[in-house]
Order: structure tokens, then sequence, then C-alpha cells
């Protein structure tokens, strides 16, 4: 008999195994694949030790604007698919490590859910049968495949996250569908290796949910480098290697060697018994509470599987408040301070409301902005780069509403704009905190002093 039950061995389903044993609870994870999730194993951290190498190549070609020249610059492609994989690899056994250092009862097979009986929840497995007082549900998303004719399955030319990250070679010409972050983040590590990039966006910008000034801002910066967009373009139809859409009522055909499909993901909740139990359901995923419940009494659901908030840290803390809860600390999720970064080059950070989302809340609010330029570090290491720094506050109160940054090391700063949300901090408090210089981060402060002036 087990205290806790958790299928699913990403980000949400780890986190929660291992804070869950640390307060005494006996606890049996379920992956059906590898530890780590999607994100470990196909998405965050392989993307991002691609782009870093991508990052390093951008450095060297661009060198002699720092006075490093190198005579001659070079990448290996399957050198970087090779230190990815060796990456990801890694990262597994860490988390297999902290799992076995926990004593988290851990199971590689495919869990399905038999019921509820009053012995508790019933979750077979090959292993074993396992009985457990209570169930958390961390079985993630897979990318949504539109229904467009053409697009029925991925293959050797349409590629998902997953598929583009097994490639053995770089393709010549790449069509992505789909200007989210995961698309804008492929855009990015391919056109630093050359690879002729056109992306085809349905919305009118891309990056939906970020700052909208900003992402034009990162638009326009790769636009410069040779990515061809297309927005407010739908796709109708895929053909082999093309791909057809519509824009103000004309048809047009792009082609490329490999075509990304990058339109969203969806929450994995079939194939595993999850109907057995009676759970509600709501826009495709899990619905819960603010504590992470379903409607059925111990059984909860955190990560990607809720279809709320598709966000590797976002599922670690969900699964952190189903522990909490669970073992007699009163907790409750919060989404206003939930930060998302879009790794390219420059990067992209945001957290709490935008102005678009200010404005559609009614919310009233004020507004200040600086180029990232006014913080000596940036003009230091960003040579002919470009940035900004925006800050909404409460007009009423001064309290932090939301922070928006392009420009690199936004992922890195950002934290900072998470704890001023979360506190509920005032513009007359984070005036008083002393920031270290020369860093990029002083950007925030002297971006807030510009709210009196």
């Amino acid at each position: 008999m087990y205290d806790l039950a958790i299928i699913g061995g990403g980000p949400g389903g780890y986190v929660a195994a291992e804070r869950a044993v640390a307060k005494g609870l006996k606890v049996v994870l379920i992956e059906k694949k590898e530890l780590g999730g999607v994100c470990l194993n196909e998405g965050c951290m392989p993307t991002k030790t691609l782009l870093y190498s991508a990052k390093l190549y951008d450095n060297a070609v661009g060198g002699a604007k720092y006075g490093v020249e190198a005579k001659e610059v070079a990448f290996d492609f399957s050198k970087m698919m090779s230190r990815k994989q060796k990456v990801v690899k890694k990262l597994v056994g860490g988390v297999g490590a902290k799992m076995k250092m926990f004593k988290v009862k851990t199971i590689k097979d495919t869990a399905y859910i038999k019921g509820r009986t009053q012995r508790g929840i019933e979750i077979a497995t090959a292993e074993e049968e396992i009985i457990a007082s209570n169930l958390l549900v961390c079985t993630g998303s897979e990318a949504f495949i539109p229904p467009i004719p053409g697009l029925e399955k991925p293959g050797d030319v349409i590629l998902t996250n997953r598929e583009i990250l097994e490639l053995e070679a770089k393709p010549d010409s790449l069509v992505i569908i789909g200007g989210g972050v995961i698309g804008m983040e492929f855009a990015s590590f391919f056109n630093s290796l050359g690879t002729k990039v056109t992306v085809v966006e349905m919305l009118d910008e891309i990056l939906t949910g970020m700052d909208s000034e900003q992402s034009a801002m990162l638009r326009q910066v790769y636009a410069k480098k040779g990515i061809e967009f297309n927005l407010s373009s739908r796709v109708t139809n895929v053909d082999g290697n093309k791909v057809t859409y519509e824009k103000e009522g004309k048809s047009v055909t792009v082609t490329g060697d490999k075509i990304l499909v990058s339109v969203g993901r969806k929450p994995v909740v079939s194939g595993f018994g999850l109907e057995n139990l009676g759970v509600e359901l709501f826009k495709g995923g899990i619905k819960v509470d603010e504590k992470m419940r379903t409607n059925i009494p111990n059984v909860y659901a955190a990560g990607d599987v809720t279809g709320f908030s598709l966000l590797a840290h976002t599922a670690s803390r969900e699964g952190e408040v189903v522990v909490n809860n669970l073992t007699g600390r009163e907790d409750r999720m919060r989404y206003q301070a939930i930060p998302g970064v879009v790794y390219t080059n420059p990067e992209i950070a945001g957290v709490g409301l935008t102005e678009e989302a200010a404005k559609a809340k009614g919310i009233d609010y004020k507004l200040a902005k600086l180029p990232m330029a006014y913080a000596g570090r940036f003009i230091a290491e960003n040579e002919g780069g470009s940035g900004m720094c925006k800050v909404l506050v409460g007009a009423k109160y001064g309290e932090v509403l939301g922070v928006h940054m392009i420009g690199n090391p936004s992922s890195e700063m950002i934290y900072g704009a998470c704890m001023a949300i979360e506190g509920e901090l005032t513009l007359k408090e984070l005036e008083e905190v002393v920031f270290p210089h020369p860093t990029v981060s002083e950007i925030f402060k002297d971006t807030i002093f510009d709210f009196g002036h």
C-alpha cells in the first residue's frame, strides 16, 4: 500500500516524488519511457543544449566585433547532436540517482488505472499491482497535429519537436508551421547554422502571450538575419515538402527540405485508464482546483495534463502544492508570477501581466520602459545589440504587475521580477533594493526609477 502513486516521471512527477518521500510518504513513481518527461528528453534540455552550441557559433563568427577574430570558424552538426544526447543521458541519470537516493520506488512501465475501491486507487503495471491512497496524474502533453490535409502523420519530411531532435544532417531549408516558443527556438538554431528558415504563423504576430512589442522586436531581428515570416497566414494543405497557406485571400506555396509542425501541444489524458475514475476534463485537460485536486477525492493532477500552463517549472510547483497539502501544509497554486522564456538569441523573458492582458482585464496601470543599453554590462557584452526592459505597475498602489525583457541574458534575470510580483512589492520597496554593479539586471531598477522622472 502506497501513500501516493504518481503516473508520469516529468518535472511534475519526479519533483513531487522527491518532496513526498522527504516528508515521510511511501511513494511509487511510474514512467513508461525515461525519467524527466518531455522537458528533459524531447523539449527544454535538448533544445537549450543545441541553442547554446548555436550561440557559441554566433559569437565565434562575430568575434571580430570584440577584438577576437578567428581565421576559420566551422560547426559540426553531428557533434552538436551527439553532445545533446550526452547531456540528456546525464540528466536522466541524475534524476534516476535522485529517486534512488530518496528511496522512491520507480517502475518503468505503462500504468493502467483499474479504478477506485474501498482499498484505494488500483493501478496495474507489469511489475506489480499497485494500491495507493492518493494518485497524482502527471502524464504531460504531446505535439498537437492540426487537421490539415497532408499532416496526418509525421515522417521523414514532416517533423514535430521529437523528430527534429533526431536529425542526422542539417537541412538546407526548413518551413516551420507556427511561430510560438518552440517554433522560434528551432528557427533561431537552424538560422544560426545557415538553414533557410520560413515561418508560417496564423496570427498577426509571433510568440502569442509574450509582450507584443518585444515579440515584434525579436521578429525584426530575425528578419534581418534572413528568416522569412509569413504572418496572418493560415496553412491549408501540405503536399510532400510543399506548404500552402492563405493570406489576404491569396494562396501561396513555400517549400522546405523539412517541415516542422509546431502549433501547440495537447494534454495526454488517454491510454492509461483515466476514464475508469470519472475524472472531469476541461478544454482537453484534467480540471483541477487551486490545490490541484480533481473532482474525484484523493486524485490530483499536475503539469501539462491540466492544459493550463504548459511549462516545466509550473509542473514542478504544482507537484509541490499537491505534496504540501497531503502532508499538512496548507498551500495553493498561484499563476500570477509564472515566468515565460524564449531562448532565442537574443532571449525574451516575461512574467506577470502584459499590456494587452492588463487592458483586457480593465486594470489601471502605469508603464515604464528603457533600452537595455542603459546597463553598462549589456553594452560591454552585446556589441551592436539592442534590447528593452518594460515594467508595469498598478496605478493606485505601485505594485509590480508585469516585467518583460528582450536582450541577453533575460532568462537569468527574470526570477527577480517573479519574486517582486509574488511578494506584491511596490515601487518604493524595490527602490530600496541594492543591485550588483555592473550587471545587466540593473536595468530592472533603472526602469523602475524612470516612473518618477
